[in-house]
């Protein structure tokens, strides 16, 4: 007699990506996102070599 091993589903993940609003939280998050590489770009402007962003 053969049986057939049956793997445990998971089930599917739910990604939010907007609360409702006008504006997607994930454009809200890409624009702090943008404003700290800026920042820290600005803040190691005069490294050079390996380090330079």
């Amino acid at each position: 007699m053969v049986l057939q091993i049956q793997l445990p589903t998971q089930p599917e993940a739910i990604y939010l990506d907007s609360d409702g609003q006008l504006v997607a939280n994930n454009t809200i998050q890409f624009g702090w996102i943008v404003e700290i590489k800026q920042n820290i770009e600005w803040l190691f402007a005069d490294l050079t070599g390996n380090f330079k962003l």
